[in-house]
């Protein structure tokens, strides 16, 4: 379980057999971090296999390289990580369970003074999930959805997101890891699916 708000950006160290082995380089501390934990790697919930002390390794499932943009890493790119909660942690974003449910693609991007306004393209399978103030998780980033429709939806960034994240980097065209709201998902499967 995560939260959604990022404490590092790592860098892609070693990509290894089509992606399904990926080695992060990283400023988390990973002395306690034991084999077989946690880590969202923009927002995708990726196993620990190995470790150094400033590297980990994770291996990826065919399912999470056909989800997610884990498919599309390239060694030097850039990822949000975060480690997952322990039981005391403020609950600074969401609930983040770092299970993607597809990716969605930015249409635009505006400036506003020094924050920024993303609009993506909703994928139509997911547009149920998402309404205006609720809550949404873009490449590990727990984020509140300004407008959402059946088309687009829109997310505000603040100064510090822009400068903790990898959002500065996102333009137009820029595919992105998208997990929905845990309740949303709960929700909409008690009213439309009989049990």
């Amino acid at each position: 379980m995560f939260t959604g708000i990022i404490q590092d950006i790592g860098t892609v160290r070693a990509l290894e057999g089509g992606n399904r082995v990926v080695r992060i380089g990283t400023r988390l501390p990973l002395g306690d971090v034991v084999l077989g934990a946690s880590i969202a790697c923009s927002g995708v919930c990726l196993t620990v296999v190995r470790k150094t002390e400033s590297d980990f390794t994770a291996e990826l499932s065919p399912e999470t390289l056909a989800k997610t943009t884990a498919a599309t890493w390239t060694v030097g790119g850039q990822l949000n990580l975060e480690r997952p909660l322990r039981l005391g942690d403020e609950l600074g974003g969401h609930l983040v369970l770092g299970h993607v449910d597809g990716c969605c693609e930015m249409h635009a991007r505006h400036e506003d003074g020094p924050n920024a306004v993303c609009v993506f393209q909703t994928p139509p399978d997911l547009a149920r999930f998402l309404a205006p103030k609720g809550s949404v998780v873009l490449d590990g980033i727990s984020l509140t959805l300004v407008e959402a429709d059946r088309d687009h939806f829109s997310v505000a960034l603040i100064p510090h997101t822009l400068s903790v994240t990898t959002a500065s980097t996102w333009a137009p065209g820029r595919r992105v890891n998208l997990e929905v709201d845990v309740l949303a998902r709960y929700v909409d499967r008690l009213l439309t699916k009989a049990l």
